[in-house]
């Protein structure tokens, strides 16, 4: 046989065979047909080698060859896809797992690549066939697969099918790249504080007080809050009122200072309460409100049955300066205000401050540095404090060697050393003044000057004196006068003072034996006694020939056994023995506690049920307010004890308690 025809033979015996697996596999999946019967064409086939005409043979063999180079090329092809599909499934897999968008593109292109043969569909689109549907069969002249072919072609439909769906999961399922990880710093430890807490030199008091309040209250300084308590308005409190916001049980008083319009107090836990105007930070603390805008007609209209004052609650409720700005252990035992400063002593004898100072001009400053400190700043200069004494716009501090140091506004001379305008910020720098060491124990203010008080009697005075208030009979009834320099009180020098208090132009004074002291201003009945009662030869009139000035310490006969005196702007509070106040003054803002706005011209028991029959040991006045803080029927702290006279029995001298 030719080579020819036994090579178109064996080509026919090869595709027999193929058409034979196909209908086998075809009837094996029970899927129909679209296609003609393949049976047809074998047997054709069959007989045109077995005894067709030469002719004949030559045309068919001429077709046989044409479509047996179709078909090689056709097995050719799928032999190679076949061999890297079979070479590679685990590749294929991972590769899957790296980038699904990628896969479902092979994986739908591989399917579409075995579906569909090279001649049949230009565009097949395969969908996927349910388990009631049949798919249609594979185009007629193709290659069946072997079983092993159907298995990874099965294998790569399948896997493209994951991969479709997982190509339809949501987005936060795809793996994530791994990033590398950056070390986080550790947090830095809060710096340290700058004061060291060292030996303690001073105790603070143990007496619990019960608080009473009186007087205008429109600022916020009674501390009852900013809404009527038990029916009772907040603000104009004509007569001494227990204040519940500093319960004895629950808060603990143990010592109040009062400023121009605000009050600083100190509690039994070493917490500081402060309330009151908050305009240039003398609280310490944050009264951002954005409350208070009210119509003024409805308020006067509706003053009588209104339950809110308008007044800042964060202002006018008696709240802690937070503990973060003081140091860890630091325990605090005197508290001093002026009219915009508030200032903390320690035990250990170190001082803390917030809020400004004023001059004529305005506001001055904290420090040479600080315009306004709104919470309270550690003063490390000042060292082994044992006591502080504040005016309107100046601190005084006593340490343990009787050194005094002064700060704050100058203009008034009331720092004891000169202050030069072009350097008017060096007031502000702590500043020790010309007294005798180890001879002052202790310390007072006035407004606008100054006292020193030495163990053996001495007192010294310095600061403005156009009406006497220092005590001091040079240059009273001139304008601007001024004490420039600590000077000898020579009329109080055998008076064996206790205590001194200064008002706005007045003063006031206790003796150890109980003897009650003034001068001063007089116009407004400051000094306590009628006109026609003084010595002539004390009194300067003005231009009109009207008493204005009390130029000489003097005795108020009507109060005996004194041991304690404050003084506010223009009226005062001076507590007996008995434990019993007495008040006189300006009283247009009920601040004598008298219940009445005419002024109070003699010394005056406070009397009425919030206070009778209670033992007052502490007293207080600002601008337009008074306090008194009375003995609370709960137990003592462990600080210093006060005697019946209201020294302390341990400790320096302290002029409020």
């Amino acid at each position: 046989m030719p080579p020819k025809a036994a090579a178109t033979k064996k080509a026919a015996a090869t595709k027999a065979s193929a058409t034979k697996k196909t209908a086998a596999s075809a009837a094996a999946t029970k899927k129909t047909t679209a296609a003609k019967p393949v049976a047809k064409p074998a047997a054709k086939k069959a007989a045109a080698t077995n005894g067709a005409t030469a002719a004949s043979k030559k045309r068919k063999l001429a077709e046989e060859e044409e479509e047996e180079q179709e078909e090689d090329e056709e097995m050719a092809e799928e032999s190679a896809e076949e061999t890297k599909t079979a070479k590679k499934p685990v590749k294929k897999a991972a590769v899957a797992k790296k980038d699904n968008t990628k896969k479902t593109a092979a994986a739908t292109k591989k399917a579409d690549a075995k579906t569909t043969k090279a001649k049949a569909a230009p565009a097949n689109k395969r969908r996927k066939v349910s388990d009631d549907e049949t798919e249609d069969e594979k185009p007629k002249g193709k290659k069946a697969k072997t079983a092993d072919t159907a298995d990874v072609d099965s294998q790569a439909t399948e896997s493209a099918k994951a991969t479709e769906s997982a190509s339809e999961e949501p987005e936060a399922q795809k793996p994530v790249k791994a990033t590398k990880k950056t070390a986080t710093a550790a947090p830095k430890p809060p710096a340290a504080h700058p004061h060291k807490v060292g030996a303690k030199i001073n105790s603070a008091p143990t007496q619990i007080l019960d608080i009473y309040v009186f007087g205008e209250g429109s600022s916020g300084e009674l501390g009852l809050g900013a809404k009527k308590l038990d029916g009772k308005k907040v603000v104009d409190v004509k007569r001494p009122r227990l204040n519940p916001k500093l319960s004895a049980k629950d808060v603990g008083v143990v010592q109040i200072a009062c400023g121009g319009m605000h009050v600083a107090a100190l509690t039994k836990d070493s917490k500081i309460l402060t309330w009151g105007v908050n305009d240039q930070g003398a609280l310490g603390r944050d009264t951002s409100w954005e409350g208070g805008l009210r119509d003024a007609d409805a308020e006067e209209e509706n003053d009588d049955d209104d339950e809110d004052s308008g007044l800042n609650p964060r202002e006018s409720t008696p709240t802690a300066v937070d503990a973060e700005h003081f140091a860890k252990d630091a325990k605090f035992t005197h508290v001093v205000a002026s009219d915009s400063a508030t200032f903390a002593l320690t035990e250990d004898g170190r001082v803390y401050g917030w809020g400004t100072f004023r001059s004529s001009d305005g506001i001055l400053g904290f420090t040479d540095k600080i315009h306004i400190q709104k919470t309270p700043l550690y003063l490390p200069t000042l060292k082994n404090i044992t006591t502080l004494a504040a005016g309107s716009n100046h601190i005084l501090a006593l340490d343990n060697k009787g050194v005094v140091t002064a700060w704050g506004c100058g203009q008034q001379n009331q720092l004891g050393r000169r202050i030069i305008e072009r350097s008017k910020l060096s007031s502000l720098i702590p500043q020790s003044m010309g007294l005798p060491k180890n001879k002052v124990d202790r310390i007072a203010c006035g407004s606008y000057h100054s006292f020193a008080l030495g163990k053996d009697g001495e007192v010294w005075a310095w600061g403005l004196n156009n009406f006497a208030e220092t005590g001091v009979d040079v240059g009273a009834g001139e304008d601007d006068a001024v004490i420039f320099r600590p000077t000898i009180v020579e009329s109080l020098t055998n008076m064996k003072i206790k205590q001194i208090a200064g008002g706005e132009h007045h003063s006031l004074a206790c003796t150890h034996d109980g003897k009650l002291l003034t001068w001063g201003r007089l116009d407004g009945h400051q000094v306590g006694i009628p006109v026609e009662e003084l010595d002539a030869d004390s009194v300067i009139k003005d231009e009109s020939g009207k008493p204005r000035i009390l130029s000489k310490p003097t005795v108020v006969e009507d109060v005996h056994n004194c041991v304690f005196v404050a003084a506010g702007v223009d009226s005062n509070i001076v507590l007996d023995n008995k434990g019993v106040a007495h008040s006189w003054g300006f009283s247009a803002n009920f601040q004598t506690g008298q219940g009445t706005t005419d002024d109070i011209e003699t010394p005056t028991t406070i009397d009425n049920s919030a206070v009778r029959d209670k033992k007052i040991v502490f007293a207080g006045a600002g601008g337009q307010y008074s306090i008194l803080g009375g003995v609370a029927d709960v137990p003592k702290t462990n600080g210093f004890a006060f005697t019946s006279n209201g020294q302390p029995a341990t400790g320096g001298f302290r002029p409020t308690f």
